[in-house]
């Protein structure tokens, strides 16, 4: 309830975003796949733009615009007792988004 269907929440500590789809949860590393550099979520555009070099991500982490080479990376989720549990420690690369990468809640 928490992350309702379409929401974008930063988890700075973490540096990820869970991004609410409606096939699940991802949680996308905040670094462009560009140069690395922090890719904030414009509400007001409602996608990721890196102010770096302009590339513009979805709230699937699909690149739509400039110099990124793939999609936002991911790390793994898991939803334990109701809570969302996020492993920062193993990231997933990624060349296209598919519906199963996103854990059902």
């Amino acid at each position: 309830d928490e992350f309702p269907v379409g929401s974008i929440v930063h988890v700075r500590k973490g540096r990820f975003y869970i991004s609410r789809l409606d096939e699940g949860v991802l949680a996308m590393w905040h670094r462009c796949t560009h140069l690395g550099c922090t890719v904030p979520w414009r509400d007001d555009e409602g996608r990721f733009h890196c102010p770096c070099h302009g590339g513009i991500y979805n709230k699937k982490g699909e690149v739509l615009a400039g110099p990124p080479p793939r999609p936002l990376d991911l790390f793994p989720v898991e939803i334990v007792d109701g809570e969302i549990v996020v492993d920062t420690s193993r990231v997933i690369t990624r060349d296209r988004f598919d519906p199963s990468q996103a854990t059902p809640v």
